[in-house]
């Protein structure tokens, strides 16, 4: 059995829709478990023979954090603790999702697993302490980095670029982060691939969807889409290309965060899709949601 913590956040709510299409056994777990007291994951599991643990919970509000360090840090560092300290418990395996934030952004090539951390915001600090944790308290563990994720539930950019698009003359999109988007679907494919596949060594791993841009030419490009299939009732919101010095943004976020995922693509054997690929799947898709946009 797997069982799915976080499941409604945005990639657990995706991770659980393809697994009930899939028809793998599972369990799933959102607030009612608090994964920041090990006797509440304790009491959960008691009852079930759970072979993997997918943990999707976290503390993901980045400016906040700024200001919320402790809550941050015990949802981000303690909760992948307990976690990695049950599943040794319990003999499961797990996969923790974990973020680009844990690097600096002054690398300019894309960032290898084994680069060294240093990430410049306390959320990102918090994500890092939780790799940490993980790696110390349990041998059988996947950490998988991500970035820029968006989908079909939860707050994320693609919805609110297209909202703001319906509704403002002009909006500002920094155009001094260079990353990758990552679809959440493409995201829990490779996730459920992982627990598939029991072949595959233990460690970190990094995902996103294929190529790089700045955050203004995400926008530029979701507005584009949005356009040709009639999306848009507001047609002339200009998307002014703006540095990150003019935006106010409380914590500080990486200036590059583009992921080499040439580890995971050669060791699942798998081919990642380019972003502009996933982007217009995202659209096209009977699960995206028209009502979040107006």
């Amino acid at each position: 059995m797997v069982w799915l913590i976080g499941c409604k956040g945005m990639l657990g709510l995706e991770i659980a829709r393809q697994l009930t299409e899939l028809k793998v056994d599972f369990c799933a777990s959102g607030r009612e478990v608090d994964i920041t007291q090990l006797s509440s994951l304790l009491d959960f599991s008691a009852d079930k023979k759970i072979d993997y643990i997918i943990n999707c919970a976290a503390y993901n509000f980045v400016d906040k954090a700024e200001s919320q360090e402790a809550e941050a840090f015990k949802v981000n560092q303690k909760g992948p603790e307990n976690i990695a300290l049950l599943a040794k418990k319990i003999g499961a395996k797990l996969i923790h999702i974990s973020t680009d934030y844990v690097f600096d952004g002054k690398k300019t090539s894309p960032l290898l697993e084994d680069d060294p951390t240093n990430p410049i915001s306390l959320y990102g600090k918090s994500k890092l302490l939780g790799e940490i944790a993980v790696k110390e308290n349990l041998t059988e563990h996947y950490i998988i980095r991500t970035s820029w994720l968006y989908g079909f539930e939860g707050k994320n950019f693609v919805y609110t670029i297209l909202k703001l698009i319906n509704s403002k003359e002009s909006i500002k999109v920094v155009n001094d982060q260079i990353g990758s988007p990552t679809f959440a679907f493409d995201l829990a494919k490779v996730i459920i691939s992982i627990f598939q596949n029991d072949n595959l060594p233990y460690g970190i791993y990094n995902y996103s969807d294929a190529g790089q841009i700045s955050w203004w030419e995400f926008a530029k490009e979701i507005q584009k889409i949005a356009i040709d299939r009639k999306l848009i009732q507001n047609l002339k919101c200009n998307i002014i290309s703006s540095p990150s010095a003019q935006y106010p943004a409380i914590a500080k976020r990486p200036a590059y965060s583009v992921l080499s995922t040439k580890k995971i693509q050669e060791a699942l054997n798998i081919k990642i899709p380019d972003w502009k690929e996933s982007l217009t799947a995202f659209f096209n898709s009977s699960y995206f949601n028209k009502e979040r946009i107006l």
